[in-house]
């Protein structure tokens, strides 16, 4: 099973981009962000013909989250508020759609993309703040339905830095400020392990080229889209990679696809499924 992430930076400019890569690839789920678009105008229709379904949590040109299945989507939470009952924040954080998951073939999918925060000193970063540790009590109540989860999206923020270009440059910046790091590594509470790491330790994987100062062409990077998973569905992990090829494309999204390859169900699930088969 194919699971992936994709910051597609308006799925209105880039659907072209998105269905032949869906097509090529063969993907069985894909976590959009930065769809740009009130769910009206989503183009579903396109998905649907190829053979998915499809949830989506937008807004007019700003943020904006979908997944696209090729399984069934279940019990879809869209937002913080209807996950968490009570936190002092949770009306102003759910005002921007930055989150979306739901139970896809007996995994609870969580596809998010956190706010870039600005600066270090700005009110939007006060807000990535606050958004990432609101992000903590939501995993930390889905964690308790005792479901492997796969969380995934846009981070903005470089986790390591070996996650970075040039990280002498950017020492306590936006998206590689220590604060920034200890927030993500707290949210994530040490359930959630990035699954890129298991398969490519190395520097110089980047997910995110900015459009200026020509960074693509200079492959001076970012690896800021990332995929975590539980223990109890990592060890079903086969690889993880980022494909590069469609930010190459003529007009592309500034951020490429990761994705993951989970042999799901476990082998031992199919063979029990087998067996009561026959028996029955």
């Amino acid at each position: 099973m194919l699971v992936a992430t994709w910051n597609v930076n308006s799925i209105r400019s880039r659907i072209d981009h998105v269905k032949e890569w869906l097509v090529t690839n063969k993907v069985d789920i894909l976590c959009l962000q930065e769809t740009k678009t009130e769910d009206k105008f989503f183009p579903v229709e396109i998905f649907s013909n190829l053979g998915y379904e499809v949830s989506i949590s937008g807004q007019k040109s700003y943020n904006g989250v979908a997944i696209i299945s090729r399984f069934p989507i279940n019990d879809i939470k869209i937002g913080f508020n209807q996950v968490i009952d009570n936190y002092k924040d949770l009306t102003l954080l759910s005002e921007q759609k930055r989150i979306i998951s739901a139970e896809i073939n007996n995994i609870r999918i969580i596809n998010v993309y956190v706010p870039n925060g600005s600066s270090i000193n700005s009110d939007k970063f006060i807000y990535k703040q606050k958004w990432i540790e609101c992000l903590q009590i939501y995993l930390r109540q889905i964690n308790s339905y005792n479901t492997p989860i796969c969380l995934l999206g846009d981070f903005n923020i470089a986790p390591e830095d070996r996650d970075i270009h040039t990280p002498s440059n950017y020492i306590d910046s936006i998206m590689a400020s220590s604060k920034e790091r200890k927030l993500l590594k707290d949210a994530l509470g040490g359930q959630l392990e990035d699954v890129f790491r298991i398969f490519e330790p190395g520097g110089k994987n980047w997910s995110w080229w900015d459009y200026r100062h020509s960074a693509w062409e200079r492959n001076k990077g970012w690896r800021i889209d990332h995929i975590y998973l539980t223990e109890d569905i990592l060890s079903s992990a086969n690889s993880c990679w980022i494909d590069k090829e469609p930010r190459s494309r003529e007009k592309p999204s500034d951020h490429a696809p990761v994705v993951v390859d989970i042999s799901w169900p476990p082998a031992e699930d199919e063979n029990a499924e087998d067996e009561n088969e026959f028996f029955f």
